[in-house]
């Protein structure tokens, strides 16, 4: 065999030896039973037709592949915004695992989070008894400020009530009175990250504020960010942006360090995160400020209720994006817009003006969350670009018809499809039938850029199968210029693959773009 300890081969190289080759052919020939590779390629060929597009499009029964996550996960991701704070997934151990190792993989870092461990005997009798102990184990274990509890989709469907376990747990001594325990029903089957999040953060906000008397703090604002993989670079550059205008704000759900613990000897477990003295003092701001609008309606609705003023965007990517919730945000706090930020806005638009002509008219399809998709296909317009296909699985009839009017207001929209509830096999057949320059993204699209050979820009949480790339902004100016520079460095890596053949198309090989 080819490994050996003198010769030590990584997996990728392995199998393509003689002699794994060999051995999974057989195993193919001899237990697979494949059929044969005519039928299999005359199958596959017509999975890229439109007779076939049609038919998939037309599919309500199955989904394959969806661009969005369970609610749970959403929780567990918004938990780990506040102090100290442990998760506690209320279902089986193997649902939360999944949860862990989805934000261990993007963010390359721990992620905490702990089960009421519900088994067989649970589904049957009720999960009281897990809650109990699990609170109790936890508070002992982790010594955390505040735990935050969520649901499975065993949880739910047997209808575990989270308020009086959690009450009967105190009771019984597994947790203090007063500790904090804010809830969130976060049933699976339906909804996704994003509904999970917004109940998460909802529930917290209610722990704090419920029964308490507001006193307005004249032009504080609460900034809530939204479920955002790209949390660590977004977050630190908005506080800039805030710092510079010298804006009172309070990031309500704050995760940018707990995903990014340096190296330095020292575990934490727990890092960072919006501090739970600020989060009860966030009721008396004037403002509350969402930055996906889709990640928080209930959460802006409960705000609203307690007295606030209320507004929300669409993930402020890009020049106008960003330039409206800077204006907003002046609004509101009565802090005037620098002359320091004034500059990079032009520095964006210079590097837009400098890079037109490698931009203009290229054709995209883009998939994601409801407000990544609404302000990437935005931006792409920006730049001359058009949005050729918007997917969204988690996107719903307003965000569709949000979309529309988007796409309305400029020429570059006018061949732009919006895809709500469908998922990345409806963008496979999208692909095949109309083709487009680039695809954007999360890690799931590479499958779809062998298949189809549609060169895929990751900009989307998970990101599984690159590094680092959450520690950069997308938000705001310097977020624009960096998703500009990504885009701009796919066109011309494809263009040089293209023009690389020698004495045949590197005529074009050239070493200025």
């Amino acid at each position: 065999m080819p490994q050996s300890a003198e010769k030590v081969l990584d997996h990728a190289p392995l199998f393509r030896e003689p002699e794994y080759r060999k051995m999974l052919a057989e195993k193919k020939r001899n237990f697979e039973r494949p059929y044969p590779d005519r039928t299999v390629t005359d199958q596959r060929e017509f999975t890229k037709t439109w007779h076939y597009r049609e038919i998939n499009l037309a599919r309500e029964a199955l989904v394959v592949n969806p661009a969005k996550a369970c609610q749970p996960l959403g929780a567990v991701f918004a938990a780990a915004g506040f102090e100290r704070t442990m998760s506690f997934v209320h279902g089986s151990q193997g649902c939360v695992a999944y949860y862990r190792s989805h934000l261990s993989r993007h963010f390359k870092e721990p992620s905490s989070a702990v089960s009421s461990s519900m088994t067989e005997d649970a589904a049957v009798f009720g999960g009281l008894k897990n809650m109990v102990d699990g609170l109790a184990n936890t508070y002992k274990l982790y010594d955390p400020k505040m735990i935050a509890v969520s649901t499975t989709c065993m949880a739910e469907v047997i209808g575990d009530d989270l308020h009086g376990f959690i009450e009967n747990a105190k009771d019984e001594g597994a947790v203090p009175h007063d500790f904090d325990v804010p809830f969130a029903h976060t049933p699976a089957f339906v909804g996704s990250h994003v509904d999970g999040y917004d109940s998460m953060v909802k529930g917290v906000l209610e722990n704090f504020w419920k029964g308490e008397q507001r006193t307005v703090n004249p032009g504080s604002i609460n900034i809530i960010p939204g479920f955002d993989g790209f949390c660590v670079g977004n977050n630190r550059e908005l506080k800039r942006l805030l710092n510079l205008m010298g804006v009172s704000y309070t990031f309500i759900q704050d995760a940018s360090d707990q995903f990014d613990t340096p190296s330095d000897g020292e575990f934490r477990m727990y890092d960072g995160g919006t501090k739970i003295e600020d989060v009860r003092a966030a009721l008396n701001a004037e403002a509350t400020v969402s930055l996906q609008q889709y990640n928080t309606r209930r959460t802006l609705e409960y705000c609203k209720a307690a007295g606030q003023s209320t507004v929300s965007f669409h993930y402020p990517l890009g020049v106008k994006a960003t330039d409206e919730f800077l204006v907003k945000v002046s609004e509101i706090s009565g802090r005037e817009i620098p002359e320091a930020i004034r500059l990079e806005r032009g520095r964006l638009v210079d590097a837009m003006a400098d890079s037109q002509s490698w931009l203009h008219g290229k054709k995209y399809a883009i998939y994601g969350d409801p407000d990544f998709v609404y302000a990437v296909a935005r931006f792409i317009m920006e730049t001359g670009g058009e949005p050729t296909h918007c997917l969204a699985t988690n996107g719903t009839p307003a965000w569709e018809a949000e979309m529309k009017m988007l796409l309305a207001s400029s020429p570059l929209g006018n061949d732009a499809q919006v895809w709500a509830s469908k998922d990345l096999w409806a963008m496979r057949s999208l692909l095949f039938t109309e083709p487009v320059d680039l695809l954007i993204g999360n890690s799931y699209g590479k499958y779809l850029e062998r298949d189809t050979g549609t060169p895929l820009i990751r900009l989307m949480f998970p990101i599984f199968d690159r590094h680092h790339h959450h520690r950069f902004p997308l938000m705001g100016y310097q977020g624009g210029l960096r998703v500009l520079t990504t885009i701009l460095d796919k066109i011309f890596d494809r263009l040089d693959r293209e023009t690389m053949q020698v004495g045949v198309t590197d005529y074009s090989y050239d070493l200025t773009r």
